[in-house]
């Protein structure tokens, strides 16, 4: 039988469904959906193998609605509207049932692709579904996100992998004719990196590399036959996000040696380089921030360059990039001045706009003293004019501490120079 384990005992129901409690369980936002029979249109944000592609599946079939797949990968604007086509024809908007269209790695659909969508979905035609692995807000047109609900789908957990071992050992009739024991599942899990669909295919690949009456499944066993076929990387996998992670912590730790080698093993893996380049983006903000403001400058140019030019080239421009804000002077303290401010934010609430600091456009507003005490910085001496810029409730806290390096010692002289011990600079 060629057809893959994963696929042999794929749930057909939501009762089967394994994980994702947060969508499916008794109180998930999906359960209630389908049991008023109102399925909104949805984005599938998460890892590989947790399980997008069945749950649009199930969603259909419990909904009683037609269902129509597309992929990102091998489909145009054509095919987006030939099935579009096909859907309003199929008899589910008479029914009151409008069909499914579910579009698999909908972040590899271009903007063209994409806006070909809005008129279906804004109408009522079909209810999208798209499963990506990619952030939605990088990668879904604001159009098209605006008329969706994201909801995340999490990394199978370690409890919800042996429950899909358990369950292929008893439910598929090829490894039920065999005597399996699971006495280690380590190497497996590790191998599986989180995706249920991976797992699975090792463990099928272990048993019939096997090939003995009686299975004995160990970490030595499962090492032995899966290792070699086993990619050193994977790009949507766990060292996606481990390989990631180290790079990142290099360039933060100033240490360009293992930037340049962790991108090595980025692109030698096939690594999207706009995923790179867009995680030295946010690096460039959040770790280097106004020590170099130069650095937010190259980072952007590298996106915007590595967008154009692509695979070869594009590693010579991450390799400059990465080096460059690796040995780049650190500094956070603009990230961590927007945290502080949005936290005070969510303690304080709506805090009401100090009264010189508003705006008079009308005649009744400048009677109520709207802007009335304001001072224009530009009518006092060094432009600089001290008054309170925060509610009064918070008057006189300090978000933004410059940090210990040279570039924000001059704003730490310029500010205490100008607002002297008020905020302690």
């Amino acid at each position: 039988m060629d057809t893959p384990l994963a696929e042999r005992i794929r749930p057909q129901t939501l009762a089967d469904y394994i994980s994702q409690e947060h969508l499916v369980g008794p109180d998930g936002i999906i359960t209630r959906q389908l049991s008023t029979g109102s399925i909104s249109s949805l984005i599938f944000w998460g890892p590989p193998g947790t399980g997008k592609t069945t749950l649009a599946q199930i969603i259909a079939q419990e909904s009683k609605r037609p269902f129509f797949i597309l992929s990102a990968i091998n489909s145009g604007v054509k095919d987006v509207r030939e099935v579009i086509d096909k859907a309003r024809q199929s008899g589910g908007l008479f029914s009151g049932r409008n069909p499914i269209l579910f579009i698999d790695e909908i972040h590899r659909f271009s903007k063209s692709q994409q806006d070909s969508l809005l008129a279906a979905v804004e109408k009522g035609w079909v209810t999208l579904i798209g499963a990506t692995t990619e952030n939605p807000s990088f990668e879904v047109i604001p159009a098209l996100l605006s008329r969706c609900q994201v909801y995340t789908l999490n990394a199978f957990t370690r409890n919800d992998l042996e429950r899909l071992l358990h369950r292929a050992m008893e439910r598929d009739a090829l490894l039920k004719s065999k005597n399996i024991v699971l006495t280690e599942t380590e190497a497996l899990l590790r191998l599986s990196g989180g995706d249920g669909r991976k797992l699975l295919n090792v463990f099928e690949l272990v048993v019939n590399a096997a090939n003995t009456p009686e299975i004995n499944v160990t970490n030595e066993l499962v090492l032995k036959f899966a290792q070699q076929n086993t990619v050193l990387y994977d790009k949507t996998g766990e060292q996606h996000y481990d390989i990631i992670s180290a790079f990142i912590k290099a360039i933060r730790g100033s240490d360009p040696n293992g930037a340049v080698y962790w991108l090595a093993r980025m692109i030698e893996g096939g690594e999207d380089v706009k995923f790179i380049a867009r995680r030295l983006l946010i690096l460039a903000a959040e770790d280097i921030g106004n020590a170099n403001p130069t650095a937010l400058v190259i980072a952007n140019s590298t996106f915007q360059a590595v967008a154009v030019i692509g695979n070869p080239e594009s590693r010579i421009v991450l390799s400059q990039c990465a080096v460059y804000l690796a040995t780049s002077p650190k500094s956070n303290s603009s990230y961590m001045a927007i945290n502080k401010a949005q936290q005070i934010v969510k303690q304080t609430g709506d805090l009401p706009v100090p009264i010189h600091l508003r705006n008079a456009p009308t005649k009744l507003m400048k009677e109520l003293g709207y802007g009335e005490e304001y001072k224009y910085a530009h009518d006092y001496a060094n432009n600089f004019a001290e008054q309170e810029f925060l509610p009064d409730a918070i008057g006189g806290t300090k978000l933004y501490d410059p940090g210990q390096n040279a570039r924000e010692q001059s704003n730490r002289d310029f500010l205490r120079n100008r607002w002297k011990d008020k905020y302690g600079y």
